[in-house]
């Protein structure tokens, strides 16, 4: 029961951790199109130059995409093929649902793995972008990271309460 417990915590907590990004990557969202608006009035209207407005902007659409990831996940709200839900048995809909979840934790996974190497070779080289305002690359490669990871976490809870642990407790 202890494990259980523990369990139980590691989920909620992982479910408020998800919660709160997806929060986040919306006011990501807001804070790119006032940017991109501040970029269009100053360049359009006032003839300034701009040359940090869009890269920004791409790096806050990047932070929100993947901050976003195991919220959207945990509500199942990614492309899926529901017609297959309405004509397969209650059974195989579960088996489906058991090799997508595990091959997407897997692939899932590895990118989280890949993202982390990336934002640690960004980090200790200092790369920067190649461009006229050139920010450092290791901020997006840690939201990718970070969004990467909590995807494959949130996907290990969905694969361990909907396949092994309710299973279980089915028996029971």
């Amino acid at each position: 029961m202890h494990m259980r417990r523990l369990w139980n915590g590691f989920a909620r907590g992982l479910e408020r951790v998800n919660a709160l990004m997806g929060y986040l990557s919306g006011i990501l969202i807001v804070l790119c199109a006032g940017i991109l608006v501040f970029e269009v009035v100053v360049r359009y209207w006032l003839a300034w130059p701009t040359d940090w407005e869009i890269e920004f902007s791409i790096m806050l659409l990047v932070a929100a995409t993947f901050l976003s990831a195991a919220f959207t996940q945990a509500t199942r709200g990614h492309v899926g093929i529901e017609v297959l839900d309405a004509v397969l048995s209650r059974r195989w809909n579960r088996r489906r649902y058991l090799v997508a979840d595990t091959l997407s934790m897997v692939f899932c996974g590895f990118v989280a793995w890949k993202a982390w190497a990336f934002f640690h070779e960004a980090w200790s080289d200092g790369r920067t972008s190649n461009t006229a305002w050139a920010p450092s690359l290791w901020p997006a490669y840690l939201m990718m990271a970070v969004g990467m990871t909590t995807l494959t976490l949130q996907l290990f809870v969905q694969v361990s309460e909907d396949h092994f642990i309710r299973r279980a407790e089915e028996r029971e």
